[in-house]
This record gives C-alpha cells, structure tokens and sequence, in this order.
C-alpha cells in the first residue's frame, strides 16, 4: 500500500485543513472567520477551532476589527503572523552555499553566503559547512525569538523525491548522496529537512515571490554552474515519475558539439551554460581558483566588456541566446508555459540573451503568444534559497509537516 493508499485518519484530516486554512488565508487576508469558512468549504465551527490552533502556533493573528455599515459587532480580521515563525532555505551550489530566512508571509529576515568549493569538498565536509552555515542563522539577531518551522535544502541534481537523496548532481560531483541525513544535529529545534532539485525550488520561488508572482504556469531556467529547469504546473511543481524531469540542459542540439559535463557532446548547457558563455567570451575564472566571488566576477567582466562593445563577448553571448532560445522553444512547444524565467547569472547578461533568445525561440515556436515569453528573474541568485524556504512554507500548507510549538 502507498502512501496515497492509506485511509485517511483524524490526525490527516486534521492536517489537511489546517493548510487549507493557511492557504485560503494567504489568498483572501486580512478576513474574518465567516469569510474564512466561506472561502475555504469548512464549517464555522471547525474553522474556529484551526484558527485557535494555528493563532497558538504563531501563524495567524488578528488585525483588529473590521467596522461595516451594518449593525453589529465588528469581525475580527486574521492574517499570517510575520512575528514569530520563521523559514530557511539553504542553497549547496557547486561553488558557495547561501542562507534565506523569511517570515511566513515571505518578508526576508536574513541572507548569509559563504564561499565553498563543493566539488573537492566531500559531501561529509559540505554538510558539516552547510550545518555552520544553519547555526549561523539561528544564532543571528535577525531570527531572534522566532521558531523555525523547517529547512528546505536545494541542490543542483537528481533527488528521489521518497528519501531524499541525491541521486546524481554533476555539477557537484555526487551520486546517491543522502545529504540530510549527513548533517550533524543542530543545536537548536529546526523543524523537518525538505531537500529538493534547486531548479524545481527556485521556480517554487519565483511563483511565490517574483515580479511573475502567482503565474500558475511557468518554467525557470537556473544560470548557475549547470542548466536545469524548474517546472510548474498549475503552481504545482512538475517533476516526473523519479523526479528528474526539467534536466532541459541535457537536450542534445549539437551531436558533434562541445563535450557536457553530463559525458555527452552538444547539450544545451555545454551551448549556453554559464561555463560555456564565460569561456567563449574569454573571461573563464581561473579553474584553480573556482569560488563563487570568482564566478560573479567573471559575469561582471563579461557584461562590461559586452557594454564597451567587445566584439568576442557580444559574439558569445549572442549565440548563446540563439541556443537559449532554441532551448525554450522547445520548453514552449511541449509545455506551453505563460513564461520562462531565465535566473542566476543570466540575469546580469539578459540585456545581450534576452534579443537573440526572444527572436529564435519565437521562429521555434509552434505558436508563439503574442507578448515576450522569456524574461529576467527579480531574484538572482537568491532564488534557489528562497525556493528552499518556500517549499517549507508549501508542505505545511499541504499539510505534510507538522506543526511545532511556537
């Protein structure tokens, strides 16, 4: 019997309405209980009593009265509690590791970042780092007097969406990896471990928080070490029966082109992948030396360059938003999604991506919408982290967490 099978108890039910209420709640606040239980289905009764429960949990609280022209007395006005939870999302790149704390309303409390070579490290040694990094967080004055409701972890590969595992991450060098269960306890209480592809959690990120917020359809394209893609569907996260759906950077488009990091030649990411634009535009960082302050430099370089009117950077990121493009076209026809939103370091080179990209994915296009499809992420390089917090935010309102005391 499957998870899915079992029948569901009073503890389930329990759950469920009370993300139900959590949900309707971020839609429609401030509002009162009737307008709650108007909203959500649930009798008024019940609603009182999830409101009680999640007011004691720290996650609503009241706004004051609200005063009608009607006779009466006033209805007291609920809406989240952005005093006294708290949700982190840690980022594991390739090359840093990165914090995001937010509020359950999603205001940012704190953003921490450290240079960490992941690729030599071993996965033992980057999550005792990532286990300091946590510490950090929980100690900083930001996060004070708050309690937080979980972690969500993102990392650039393939994770068994049952255990949790890494099942494979090239640009970290990992195979069946179980990172959480590698991280030394905290010294404080965390809340549940929820580690997710960082693509999937950025895109979770963006229809949350970005400028494209609550877009039901969309697809995010990570600009970082590799090339995934981030998939969403109805707001729902799409991600294949084993989880390795959006791996849109291994879609061969040279067969005799550039060696992948994957092991194959003419993918997408060995086209138009970060790496491969900085290496075209002769800005590469040294390998030796390969931290993310490195990286941000080298892109900086590149769009400098690219604004003076280098001919070799315009070169290279010209047809790399060519590739890009074809890339999306392809996304476009099978998915049909209202946008595409390019992330991490391409959001610093958009200005020179975004004209070639538009213009092939448009000519790819089996019936291209009217306005751009392809656009700049507002969130940078933050994205992956706040897609971690978010995913926390998302399980309780699905009710796959539980709730802790406040």
């Amino acid at each position: 019997m499957t998870t899915t099978d079992r029948p569901a108890t009073k503890h389930t039910i329990r759950a469920a309405n009370l993300g139900l209420i959590l949900r309707t709640l971020r839609t429609h606040a401030p509002c009162s209980r009737a307008r709650l239980a108007t909203a959500s289905g649930l009798t008024k009764s019940t609603v009182s009593s999830l409101v009680d429960e999640l007011t004691a949990a720290g996650l609503i609280t009241e706004h004051g009265p609200h005063h009608t022209p009607t006779a009466g007395r006033p209805a007291l006005m609920l809406g989240p509690d952005p005093a006294r939870r708290a949700v982190l999302g840690l980022e594991v790149n390739a090359d840093y590791l990165a914090a995001s704390a937010l509020d359950p309303t999603g205001g940012q409390l704190l953003t921490l970042h450290t240079d960490h070579d992941t690729r030599t490290a071993t996965p033992q040694a980057t999550a005792q780092a990532a286990a300091d990094l946590i510490t950090r967080a929980l100690n900083h004055p930001a996060l004070a007097h708050r309690t937080l409701l979980g972690t969500g972890i993102a990392i650039p590969g393939l994770i068994d969406p049952a255990t949790h595992t890494v099942l494979t991450s090239p640009p970290l060098g990992w195979t069946h990896t179980p990172f959480t269960d590698l991280l030394p306890p905290p010294p404080a209480p965390t809340g549940p471990h929820i580690t997710g592809n960082d693509a999937t959690l950025a895109a979770l990120a963006e229809h949350r928080f970005g400028h494209l917020a609550h877009t039901p359809d969309l697809v995010y394209l990570t600009g970082e070490v590799g090339l995934g893609a981030g998939i969403l569907t109805g707001g729902t996260p799409l991600t294949g029966t084993r989880g390795h759906a959006g791996e849109i950077g291994h879609v061969t488009l040279e067969p005799d082109g550039p060696h992948c990091a994957c092991g194959r030649r003419g993918c997408l990411e060995a086209l138009a992948g970060i790496d491969a634009i900085l290496h075209a535009a002769g800005t590469a960082p040294d390998p030796h030396t390969p931290t993310n302050t490195a990286l941000t430099h080298a892109v900086a370089t590149t769009a400098d360059n690219a604004r003076n009117g280098d001919p070799r950077a315009l070169t290279a990121l010209t047809r790399a938003g060519h590739r890009l493009g074809q890339g999306c076209a392809i996304l476009a026809n099978l998915l049909d999604p209202a946008a595409i939103i390019l992330g991490g370091y391409y959001t610093d080179l958009a200005p020179w991506l975004l004209p070639p990209a538009r213009r092939t994915a448009r000519t790819h296009m089996h019936a291209p919408p009217p306005g751009d499809l392809i656009h700049p992420s507002t969130l940078g390089l933050t994205a992956a982290a706040k897609g971690g917090a978010a995913a926390v935010l998302t399980a309780l309102e699905e009710g796959r967490i539980p709730l802790t005391p406040a």
